[in-house]
C-alpha cells in the first residue's frame, strides 16, 4: 500500500509561490485548498458536495459539481457543509498567465469580475469532461516537457472557454445587509495590500476611486456603505492603513526613505513626507530616528 506523505502548508505555499502554479486533486491535499496565499493567486475549482460560497456582496449555496473561479483581487470565503467532498483545484498567479498575454482577457471575463457569476452549475457530462482537463494539468505539471506551462495555459484556457458556453448559475442571494457586506468587502481588501514585503512590490490602490473601480460599485455607494458601517470615510481608513504600514517600514526594515515612499504608492519622496507629517505631525526621518 502507497503511503502518503503529509507536506506543511508552508511547503506547499513556497512551492507554490516559485512555480506560479499548481493543480491537485482536493480529496489528495484537503488542507492546500483552505490555506494559501489568496492575495497572489486566481483559482479555478472543480467540486461536488455540499457548500456556501460568499464572494463580494453576494453568497452563493450550491449542490452537486460546480466550477468556481477566484479572483485574488475579490475578497471570497468558502465554507464546506456535506462531510462528502471531492474535485479539482488550480491555483496560478498573474505572473504566469502575463507570459501568454492572456491576462487582461481573463480580468474581463464575466466569471472575474465581482459583478459577475462567479459558480456554473455543472451535468455529469462536463463533469467528466472538465475532470480529464484538470488531471492534464496535473500530470503535466510533474512531467519534465519543456513547454509544459505553456501547455497548462491551454488547459486553463480551455476551462474557461468551456464556462463561457454554459449559463452562468442565478441561485444566489443578496447578502441580508448589502451595506454591511460591501464595507466588509472594502476591508478585507485594503487589508490584503499588506504587507508590503519589498520595495519593487508597491503598493497597487491607494484611493477610494481605486476600490470602487476594483470592485465594480460607483465611489459614491462604496463611501456611504463604508461611513454608514464604520463612521469613517473610505479615504480616512485608507490614509490611516498606509501611516501603519509606513511606520512598520521605518521601524522594522533598514530601507531607505525614498523606498519606502516608493514601495507606499508616492512618486516623489517630497509628497511622502508632506503626506507622512500632515497625519503623525512628525517627519519619517525623525520617526525612524527616535525609534534607534
Amino acid at each position: 500500500m502507497e503511503t502518503k506523505i503529509a507536506r506543511s502548508v508552508s511547503e506547499f505555499n513556497n512551492e507554490l509561490k516559485l512555480q506560479g502554479f499548481k493543480a491537485f486533486k482536493i480529496d489528495d491535499d484537503s488542507n492546500a485548498t483552505r490555506i494559501y496565499s489568496r492575495k497572489d493567486f486566481f483559482k479555478i475549482c472543480l467540486t461536488t458536495g455540499i457548500s456556501k460560497i460568499h464572494y463580494a456582496d453576494k453568497s452563493f449555496e450550491q449542490e452537486g459539481t460546480i466550477l468556481f473561479f477566484g479572483n485574488p483581487h475579490i475578497p471570497y470565503s468558502w465554507e464546506t457543509i456535506s462531510t462528502t467532498y471531492i474535485g479539482y483545484t488550480c491555483l496560478f498567479s498573474e505572473d504566469f498567465l502575463k507570459q501568454s498575454d492572456r491576462l487582461e482577457s481573463l480580468q474581463q471575463s464575466p466569471f472575474f469580475k465581482i459583478g459577475g457569476t462567479p459558480v456554473l452549475k455543472i451535468s455529469e457530462d462536463q463533469r467528466l469532461f472538465l475532470n480529464t482537463l484538470f488531471q492534464k494539468m496535473i500530470e503535466e505539471q510533474a512531467s519534465d516537457y519543456t513547454f509544459k506551462d505553456e501547455l497548462i495555459r491551454n488547459y486553463i484556457n480551455l476551462i474557461i472557454h468551456e464556462a463561457l458556453k454554459l449559463q452562468p448559475s442565478e441561485i444566489y442571494s443578496l447578502n441580508k445587509n448589502g451595506t454591511a457586506r460591501i464595507a466588509s468587502v472594502f476591508l478585507e481588501l485594503l487589508e490584503r495590500q499588506f504587507p508590503i514585503e519589498t520595495p519593487s512590490s508597491p503598493l497597487q490602490m491607494k484611493t477610494a476611486q481605486d476600490y470602487s473601480k476594483t470592485l465594480n460599485i460607483h465611489v459614491n455607494y462604496l463611501n456611504r456603505a463604508v461611513k454608514e458601517i464604520t463612521g469613517k470615510s473610505t479615504t480616512t481608513l485608507i490614509t490611516e492603513r498606509i501611516i501603519t504600514e509606513a511606520k512598520a517600514l521605518l521601524q522594522h526594515t533598514d530601507w531607505n526613505i525614498s523606498e519606502i515612499a516608493s514601495a507606499l504608492g508616492f512618486e516623489y519622496t517630497t509628497y511622502f513626507n508632506n503626506f507622512f507629517k500632515k497625519q503623525t505631525g512628525t517627519n519619517p526621518r525623525s520617526l525612524r530616528e527616535s525609534e534607534i
